[in-house]
């Protein structure tokens, strides 16, 4: 699925592939499975890391639109028998706080021409073609490159023998158990925040058919399925991090929305206690001493006289 129009993307993804590969092969062999592993999962993160901001946005927008939830479910009961007008009054709430509906669609869309460009580079690498601005030495480079005793640019359906496609098996069933995890994160975090969501059952048939989709990926050659493994851990780990900074909003004894504090992290213990030493222990307090009043001699006492 080749786009000319993203020509452009093409050759900016085969140069930074190529950049990654020659500082791998600085120190390693320029041909073995460990160095366009390390490539494809560079230029992985490389990528996430580009989208990150608009995750933060999807993320921040997502929190916004929980903590309105009340306020929506209200202004549907009121206006249940005028959908137009509930739906005004719902999307001038959602403009007025600053929630943005449509914010979870942003990394999807940008993440998407990205995948077409891996897609497209490796797939002309896997079949030797010369395109986008790779060396003849590039791709013979890539094209004999082994993972686990399996060619980086083969394919499930395509193989011959026994250990690659247990391989390329292998790492399909991985794509797909990380897929589950990662929709069931979301959707669990969102069904605990709207309990009384409609949408609730369609997200729990999403969760479990999402993973199918991995099944397709049987006829991707491997480096683009460790990309996909990588991006799919990769949002495992950027949610959950996300989530465990930011808890779900929770119905306060007024019906309020509150946010409660986030549960301290295992780095931040490890830094609170190396920061803070074990105090020696404290000295006894000295024990008081009683002092005996003097006893005054008989002519100075009072009332007392000489005879």
């Amino acid at each position: 699925m080749e786009l000319s129009w993203l020509n452009w993307l093409y050759t900016a993804v085969a140069q930074v592939i190529t950049w990654i590969h020659q500082a791998y092969s600085s120190f390693l062999d320029p041909n073995s499975g460990l160095t366009w592993a390390l490539t494809i999962i560079t230029l992985t993160v490389l990528m996430r890391l580009l989208i990150f901001p608009l995750f933060l946005k999807q993320m921040r927008s997502s929190k916004k639109m929980q903590e309105l939830a009340p306020k929506v479910q209200e202004l549907r009961k009121r206006y249940k028998n005028d959908k137009q007008r509930m739906n005004q009054e719902v999307m001038a709430l959602y403009q007025g706080q600053g929630a943005n509906p449509l914010g979870g669609c942003l990394p999807v869309v940008a993440q998407f021409p990205i995948f077409i460009s891996m897609f497209t580079v490796l797939n002309a690498m896997a079949h030797g073609q010369l395109k986008f601005g790779m060396s003849q030495h590039l791709v013979d480079s890539a094209r004999a490159a082994h993972i686990l005793g399996a060619p980086l640019p083969a394919t499930f359906w395509g193989a011959d023998e026994i250990q690659t496609k247990v391989v390329l098996a292998v790492f399909v069933a991985i794509s797909s158990l990380t897929t589950f995890l990662t929709v069931r994160q979301s959707v669990g975090r969102s069904m605990a925040q709207m309990p009384d969501n409609p949408m609730a059952q369609q997200q729990k048939i999403l969760m479990y058919v999402s993973p199918l989709f991995a099944i397709f990926s049987l006829n991707f050659p491997l480096g683009l399925i460790l990309y996909w493994v990588t991006t799919n851990l990769w949002t495992l780990s950027q949610q959950h991090w996300f989530y465990s900074r930011n808890p779900s909003p929770v119905a306060d004894a007024k019906g309020n929305m509150v946010t409660p504090e986030p549960k301290p992290s295992l780095l931040s213990k490890v830094r609170k206690s190396a920061a803070e030493p074990e105090a020696p222990p404290a000295a006894p307090e000295p024990k008081p001493v009683r002092q005996q009043p003097t006893r005054q001699p008989r002519s100075k006492r009072t009332g007392s006289k000489k005879s």
